[in-house]
């Protein structure tokens, strides 16, 4: 069957590649715009954007098994999504200073051949130093921020902001990949 990932994110196609699983990449380029923040539940939200990206391309490809996954970041009950501007991510990362927050991935994995609708989702606690302002424009200047929840990169330079975690490290890269190998090998066995 073929394995369909819909994202363009370099570090899923990474970490989906730690376990030998042949895919291919489709973007979903969903406006995640359309999507209101639901702050309240953002569990919820994060599911139904990886849902959103897996279905439109399931569509398309209705006898393969499509993988959808979003990740947010949720802080001081609002969720974070990827910054617009320079001045937003010094903002969210002003905010995420000297204190712990969650990272939420999502993970849905649809065909419609085989009726398969299956989800997942991860939670880890991230806890970040107290970051001065110089670290953090060196950060916004010389990396992306601009494509990262939160606007950090776990995997990058940003590390150095980190004091701890708790949870799933793969998780904050933005794909829980021990929780979507166990659901990977229980549809496998079914097919």
């Amino acid at each position: 069957m073929e394995i369909i990932l819909a994202s363009k994110s370099p570090q899923r196609k990474k970490i989906l590649e730690l376990v030998n699983i042949r895919f291919t990449i489709k973007e979903s380029n969903i406006n995640e715009d359309c999507f209101k923040m639901n702050h309240q539940n953002p569990k919820k939200y994060c599911e139904n954007l990886a849902y959103a990206k897996a279905n439109k391309i399931s569509k398309i490809h209705k006898n393969s098994l499509i993988i959808g996954s979003d990740t947010i970041v949720y802080h001081k009950n609002k969720i974070m999504g990827k910054p617009k501007n320079k001045q937003e991510a010094f903002s969210h990362l002003k905010s995420l200073s000297n204190s712990s927050h969650y990272v939420y991935t999502a993970v849905s994995l649809i065909c419609k051949a085989d009726n398969i609708n299956e989800k997942i989702i991860d939670r880890t606690i991230v806890t970040f130093n107290k970051l001065n302002s110089e670290d953090i424009e060196f950060y916004i200047n010389n990396y992306n921020p601009k494509t990262r929840a939160g606007s950090y990169g776990i995997q990058d330079w940003s590390s150095i902001f980190i004091k701890k975690i708790k949870g799933c490290y793969y998780n904050v890269v933005g794909f829980p990949l021990s929780k979507f190998y166990i659901l990977f090998n229980r549809i496998n066995r079914k097919l």
